[in-house]
């Protein structure tokens, strides 16, 4: 299997670029329908060493980065983040040396930022009304301004974001399937993780259906999820690679995720709880079939959110 880390270092220790990656896949028993006979699992990516998915592939764009010389010691890493993406970055880079700008909406929860700055990141907030793409409209306008200051890793289109999910998360995902997987069902962001794995998933069986994941509404809030009919969409986005999108609405991304809390132990964001949402209604559908998703992240970042309180 191709790996995106560097060498361990002097008697066996690893930097945190060799932690990324290698994440749990957890099978829900609980929340699925009893009358689907089907399996279901979630990629535990919340046990990446940076907490997210989005390790993966900020990773993977600092290491191109660096091998191609376009970010050198010292440098200044610049991009816009709803959060995840930019913690990934602000850690790897206070362990390697880098100054880090990220354009962040309003909108970002008080842990994730709060996550942000611990690391030493320079944060810059964008109106919380336009999401993330006042974040990318800022970073491009910083970036011009100024072209020779920073790396700008411009994550919504740059290949070594999908990159990442192909070589490692996919291969993954076949090694602890043993190769059973029938569908994988994964949310649009950036859209990095459902492109990456989808494409080597679908290298490996053509029959393996991929199902991707958007808000139903261009006013939402499932964190870290585009409504690409709507939203900047990015460059590194296939919207032919999916055989079929589901559409999930705020209100059942908040009810699935207080369910994995309370009856499968398993406290995750929000777009976790769009993710299970989606691939429920999948199961429900199938005689049999063996069905993987992505939890991106932990409920940790988001237990200021009102809606934990709700008790339906």
């Amino acid at each position: 299997m191709q790996r995106m880390s560097i060498p361990t270092t002097v008697g066996g220790a690893v930097s945190l670029m060799d932690m990324v990656g290698h994440t749990p896949l957890i099978q829900l028993r609980r929340i699925v329908p009893t009358h689907a006979s089907v399996e279901l699992y979630a990629k535990a990516e919340f046990q990446n060493p940076g907490g997210s998915v989005k390790d993966r592939a900020a990773a993977r764009i600092l290491l191109e980065a660096e091998l191609a010389g376009r970010l050198r010691p010292g440098g200044e890493i610049l991009d816009a983040t709803s959060g995840n993406t930019g913690i990934a970055y602000a850690m790897l880079a206070a362990g390697r040396g880098y100054h880090v700008t990220l354009c962040v909406p309003a909108s970002v929860t008080a842990e994730r930022l709060q996550t942000l700055r611990a690391f030493g990141a320079e944060v810059v907030r964008t109106s919380a009304m336009e999401g993330s793409d006042g974040a990318i409209r800022e970073a491009r306008r910083l970036h011009g301004e100024n072209p020779g200051r920073y790396f700008y890793a411009d994550q919504y289109n740059n290949d070594a974001n999908w990159r990442a999910h192909y070589t490692t998360t996919a291969i993954e995902i076949l090694e602890q399937t043993e190769g059973r997987i029938t569908h994988f069902v994964a949310g649009l962001g950036t859209s990095g993780t459902f492109v990456g794995t989808g494409r080597r998933l679908r290298e490996h069986s053509g029959a393996i259906q991929l199902i991707s994941v958007q808000p139903d509404s261009a006013v939402h809030a499932i964190e870290g999820l585009k409504d690409m009919d709507s939203a900047i969409v990015p460059g590194i986005y296939d919207a032919a690679l999916a055989n079929e999108n589901i559409r999930v609405s705020t209100e059942e991304a908040w009810h699935f995720t207080r369910r994995l809390a309370r009856e499968e132990g398993l406290l995750v964001g929000v777009s976790s709880g769009a993710a299970v949402a989606a691939a429920l209604r999948v199961a429900e559908r199938l005689t049999e079939g063996l069905i993987v998703t992505v939890f991106p992240d932990s409920g940790t970042r988001y237990l200021s959110e009102s809606f934990w309180q709700e008790t339906k």
